[in-house]
């Protein structure tokens, strides 16, 4: 059985690119990239004039496989899985000695590279579409790590939390950037930033990233943004103070002037104050009393829709009208749930709930190390065509088997059509989107597995 990428579009999709790479192909580009990274080792290590400079079982290129292929288990049980039982496998401490002469940002750079290896867009409507959330990530407690350590006043259990802000792309289900850093909206105008891209771009994103700045970058990079805002009643929100209608839907274009000075154009409803601490990266920060400033020319378009009797949703967006009508922003913005379900596969599926260490330097190994093993298997589940059977339900590949199986083709040397097969044959139903608000849990949040309670 062939096996080539191919990704079926609806009927408004036609004339889209297809990708064209082979199971063989993605490992072998994976291991290419590895194996640069390794010819570059002085560049990710910690002591250059002594670290991997001599013959040891574990050199760089080792270390960087292993790290990638770590699991649920215990540290002794992931090297067992690797290397074998026999007295002359690597120790704990071996590996751990050698992890720790790596610099994190060897993994950041190698996800980027696999990805710009990979980066072939396919598009919708003529745009690519670019999910922006973010995740917090429980982490082993570790008072030392002062950055990431929290201790609340009601003498609960103190935490770690670290926060995964990922770009994600939707029709293909990958992700094309992401950083560990506090402040989503700041996450969110680096990614942009990054995203060197010509193709015509759509970012979608939920509350969380309503910023005019957050906008604006958008708009200089010449690219679409649709937002989910908060609606007039809220007096932190973007559509306070603007004359929109309450209570039904509406479709509103305007250009707001975002400005830094408080003077008498403030009496038009269409400026928009922004004080010198909240960040706006297109006007000066500070500027003096005389000093003329032309506010920042904003364009954008808030459209509400019905989504039951009682419940309306507000968007912010430049995408023209005659382009996206309101019925098919709504559409659009539902699509948006593809990053929630992948941060679930990510966590739950791939193990990004698992660590094997405290330091905040490993932990970042880790957290890219995931993100690599999530694309490499997606890619590989994308090649493999599921036989149309006449059924019940639709079904699609079993995500959770197939990251097993391709963790193993990753490792080991196993033949490409045993693999195809198997994830052929483990499918899974395919779920309607949720037609139920999420509960929420409460504030505290869920306790980390300890490393004395891993799998063996």
């Amino acid at each position: 059985m062939k096996a080539t990428l191919v990704i079926e579009h609806n009927a408004d999709n036609k004339g889209d690119a297809h990708m064209t790479f082979t199971t063989k192909n993605i490992k072998r580009t994976l291991k290419k990239s590895i194996k640069a990274l390794s010819q570059n080792a002085v560049k990710y290590a910690e002591n250059p004039e002594k670290d991997f400079t001599r013959n040891r079982k574990l050199p760089f290129e080792k270390v960087i496989e292993t790290t990638l292929s770590l699991t649920g288990k215990t540290l002794y049980g992931e090297l067992s899985e690797q290397f074998g039982i026999h007295s002359s496998s690597p120790t704990v401490s071996a590996f751990v000695q050698q992890r720790n002469k790596i610099k994190s940002t060897a993994f950041e750079d190698l996800f980027h590279q696999f990805v710009a290896e990979t980066n072939q867009p396919i598009t919708h409507r003529g745009y690519r579409l670019l999910a922006v959330d973010g995740s917090s990530l429980h982490v082993p407690t570790n008072p030392k790590e002062v950055d990431s350590y929290h201790q609340k006043a009601n003498d609960s259990k103190p935490f770690n939390l670290l926060h995964l802000n990922a770009m994600y792309d939707i029709l293909r289900k990958t992700y094309v950037d992401a950083t560990v850093e506090k402040g989503e909206n700041k996450a969110f105008a680096t990614m942009v930033a990054r995203n060197q891209s010509k193709v015509p771009t759509i970012y979608i994103a939920d509350r969380g990233y309503e910023s005019y700045n957050n906008f604006a970058h958008v708009q200089e990079r010449g690219q679409k943004f649709l937002v989910r805002v908060k609606d007039s009643a809220s007096r932190n929100g973007i559509c306070h103070g603007l004359s929109l209608p309450v209570g039904e839907e509406f479709d509103v274009s305007l250009t707001l002037h975002i400005s830094r000075k408080q003077t008498a154009q403030a009496k038009n409803q269409n400026l928009k104050f922004i004080a010198h601490s909240s960040p706006f990266d297109f006007l000066p920060c500070k500027t003096k009393k005389n000093e003329k400033i032309e506010p920042y020319p904003l364009h954008i378009r808030l459209v509400c829709f019905k989504l039951s009797e009682n419940s309306y949703e507000t968007v912010a967006t430049n995408l023209d009208k005659s382009e996206f009508d309101s019925a098919a922003l709504k559409d659009l913005y539902a699509k948006r749930w593809g990053i929630e379900t992948s941060f679930r596969s990510l966590k739950f599926t791939v193990g990004l709930l698992y660590f094997h260490s405290k330091k905040t330097k490993l932990l970042l190994q880790e957290i890219f190390a995931k993100l690599i093993i999530y694309n490499f298997t997606q890619l590989i589940t994308s090649c493999i065509a599921v036989k149309k059977v006449t059924r019940k339900r639709v079904y699609q590949i079993n995500f959770a088997v197939a990251t097993q199986i391709c963790r193993k083709f990753f490792g080991k040397n196993v033949p490409v059509a045993e693999v195809e097969a198997c994830i052929a044959k483990n499918l899974t139903p395919m779920r309607n989107l949720p037609s139920n608000p999420r509960k929420r849990r409460n504030t505290n949040p869920r306790t980390d597995t300890s490393f004395f309670y891993r799998l063996a």
